[in-house]
């Protein structure tokens, strides 16, 4: 299928929208609970889950879905995430001397979301 087609950017633009808007209502309801930015975290990882399985599962399954895996992969995954959120929590918790939770974001950021993509796309291949 054409990376360019309609039909595909259409599915893209609206799978986008729609992670944007979970990563919204996750930050909405988590973000401030604690020093750690918990809802850019679980949007992250919950991000990383979905993709893993949209690219191990729901690609061997319906090999030729290609609109309805750019939609999860792409659109909704692309939207869900943040890794511009990230960063910038991540510089907040710097500029406010919080070095050690800093640390701590990045780290339990990306191995968490390494590892939970390695979980679920090892489960899912089974």
């Amino acid at each position: 299928m054409n990376p360019l087609a309609p039909l595909l950017l259409t599915a893209v633009f609206l799978g986008g929208g729609c992670g944007s808007v979970a990563r919204h209502i996750f930050g909405v309801w988590l973000n401030g609970k604690s020093t750690l930015p918990l809802g850019t975290f679980m949007a992250n990882m919950a991000a990383t889950a979905i993709l893993a399985w949209a690219t191990t599962r729901l690609a061997a399954k319906w090999p030729d879905q290609h609109t309805l895996q750019a939609a999860i992969a792409i659109g909704f995954c692309g939207g869900f995430s943040t890794f511009s959120t990230f960063s910038a929590d991540t510089h907040k918790l710097i500029a406010e001397g919080q070095w050690t939770w800093a640390l701590a974001n990045v780290i339990l950021s990306v191995l968490g979301c390494v590892l939970v993509f390695a979980l679920v796309a090892g489960y899912m291949r089974r």
